[in-house]
C-alpha cells in the first residue's frame, strides 16, 4: 500500500512545468532584479524623507504592474502551465506579505522608528529576505525531488498554519524576547539614540582620573563604535520574515515545483512590499477578515498537496487562481463592506447623541408624532431673544395713551 502511495507522489511532479533555467539566464533575472533594487535606491529614494501615501499608491502600482507584467514573459518562454503557475505563486505570496506587513508596523512602533528612515530598513530587510528565499526555496525543491514524502510534512505544516491564522489574528510581537537579538545585543554594544540612517555610529566616553602625582582632575576621551537601534529593527525584520516564509514557501511549492518559478514569483511579490508597508499602514482595522481569508488559502494549497500525495488527484493549476482569487475577492469585499456598515452605524450614533445634547440644552429641532419638523424647540434659541420678550419693531411704535 505504502510504495503505491509514493508510486502516486513520484508522479506528482510530472504536472507541473518543468524546464531547464541555463546560468546565463539566471544571471540576466538576477542583474535585472539587482537593477531594480539599485534604481530604487539610488534614484527614488536617494534621500531620507517620509512617504506619503500618494508616492506609496504609485510605487505599488508601479511594483504590482512588474509582477504581473512578468507573466506575459514566462508564458512567452514556456507557455501556458508555467505562466499559470508563475501567477498563483506570485497571488499567493502577495497575499500573505500582508500580514507581514503588519507585523512590520508592530516593529516600528515598538522601537520608535522615525518614519523618514524606515525604507531603508525596509530596503536591506528585502535585500536579505531575497537572499534567505532563495536558500529556502532551492532546498524545498531539491527535498520533494529527493523526498517526496516530504510534501505530507508540508501540507501539515500549511494546515498547521491556516488554523493559527484564521483564529490568532493579533499579531504580538516581543523583540525583547527574541532569541537572535538578545544574542547580537550580547555581541554588539548598542545604543538607544538613533543616528540618521546609519546602522553603526560612534560614541565617545569620558573617564575622570585623578593624576597620583600631580592630584589634577584627568579627562580621557575613549571613542566606541556601537549598534544604533536601526540594526536591531533590520534583525526583527529579517528573523519574522523567516517565520512567514515557513508559511509562503510551501504555499507555492504546492502550485509549482519549478525552482526559477518559485524564485522569480517570490521575488516580484517581495520586492514591492516596502511600498505596500507605507500604503497599508495604519490600515490593519480596514482589512478585518484578511486573517480568514489567508487562512482558507493556506488550508486549500495544503489540502492540496496532501491530495497529490495521498490521492494522487492533481487538478489543473488554473483552478487553485481561480481558488485563490475568489478567497482574496471575498475577503476584501466582507472586509470593506463591514467596515463601511460600521461607519455608518458610528456616524448615525454620533447623530443620536448631538441631537439628544442639543434637545437637553433646549436649542434642538423638534418633531411631533408623525416624525414631521415642528420648528426650533425654543423660539428664541435662533435670534437670541427670550420667548415673552416685547416684539422691538412694536416698541419703536408710538402707543395711544387712554384720554382721561
Amino acid at each position: 500500500m505504502f510504495s503505491l502511495v509514493l508510486a502516486e507522489a513520484s508522479s506528482s511532479s510530472q504536472h507541473f512545468a518543468s524546464f531547464d533555467v541555463h546560468p546565463w539566464q539566471w544571471g540576466l533575472f538576477i542583474a535585472f532584479i539587482a537593477a531594480l533594487i539599485i534604481a530604487d535606491l539610488l534614484l527614488v529614494h536617494r534621500t531620507a524623507h517620509e512617504i506619503t501615501f500618494k508616492e506609496a499608491a504609485i510605487e505599488s502600482s508601479i511594483w504590482i504592474a512588474i509582477g504581473l507584467s512578468f507573466t506575459g514573459v514566462v508564458y512567452w518562454w514556456h507557455g501556458s502551465q508555467a505562466s499559470q503557475e508563475y501567477i498563483s505563486g506570485y497571488l499567493i505570496e502577495k497575499s500573505l506579505s500582508i500580514d507581514n506587513v503588519f507585523v512590520w508596523a508592530v516593529i516600528f512602533s515598538y522601537f520608535a522608528v522615525p518614519k523618514m528612515y524606515q525604507f531603508r530598513v525596509l530596503f536591506w530587510g528585502i535585500f536579505g529576505a531575497l537572499v534567505l528565499r532563495a536558500i529556502f526555496i532551492f532546498a524545498g525543491v531539491a527535498l520533494i525531488q529527493a523526498f517526496e514524502w516530504v510534501l505530507v510534512i508540508f501540507g501539515v505544516i500549511l494546515l498547521y498554519s491556516a488554523w493559527k491564522i484564521a483564529f490568532h489574528d493579533d499579531q504580538e510581537v516581543h523583540p525583547e524576547n527574541n532569541p537572535v537579538l538578545k544574542i547580537v545585543n550580547r555581541i554588539i554594544p548598542s545604543t538607544t539614540e538613533y543616528d540618521g540612517q546609519k546602522m553603526f555610529t560612534h560614541v565617545t566616553d569620558e573617564v575622570e582620573s585623578t593624576d597620583k602625582a600631580t592630584g589634577k582632575l584627568i579627562t580621557a576621551r575613549n571613542v566606541r563604535r556601537v549598534a544604533t537601534p536601526l540594526l536591531a529593527v533590520l534583525i526583527m525584520v529579517e528573523t519574522t520574515d523567516v517565520v512567514f516564509a515557513v508559511d509562503s514557501i510551501p504555499a507555492i511549492l504546492a502550485v509549482s515545483h519549478e525552482q526559477f518559478i518559485v524564485f522569480s514569483s517570490n521575488a516580484f511579490a517581495i520586492l514591492g512590499l516596502r511600498s505596500l508597508y507605507f500604503l497599508l499602514n495604519g490600515m490593519q482595522d480596514k482589512f478585518r477578515y484578511l486573517n480568514i481569508g489567508l487562512g482558507l488559502i493556506l488550508a486549500f494549497v495544503g489540502l492540496k498537496m496532501l491530495a497529490s500525495f495521498f490521492l494522487g488527484l492533481h487538478p489543473p493549476t488554473w483552478t487553485s487562481l481561480v481558488v485563490i482569487c475568489v478567497l482574496l475577492a471575498i475577503t476584501m469585499v466582507a472586509s470593506l463592506a463591514a467596515d463601511r456598515r460600521e461607519g455608518i452605524d458610528r456616524s448615525v450614533l454620533v447623530a443620536e447623541a448631538a441631537a439628544e445634547a442639543d434637545a437637553l440644552a433646549g436649542v434642538g429641532p423638534e418633531f411631533d408624532d408623525q416624525g414631521a419638523h415642528a420648528g426650533p424647540a425654543d423660539p428664541g434659541a435662533r435670534s437670541g431673544t427670550r420667548p415673552d420678550a416685547p416684539d422691538p419693531v412694536a416698541a419703536d411704535e408710538p402707543v395711544d395713551e387712554p384720554k382721561g
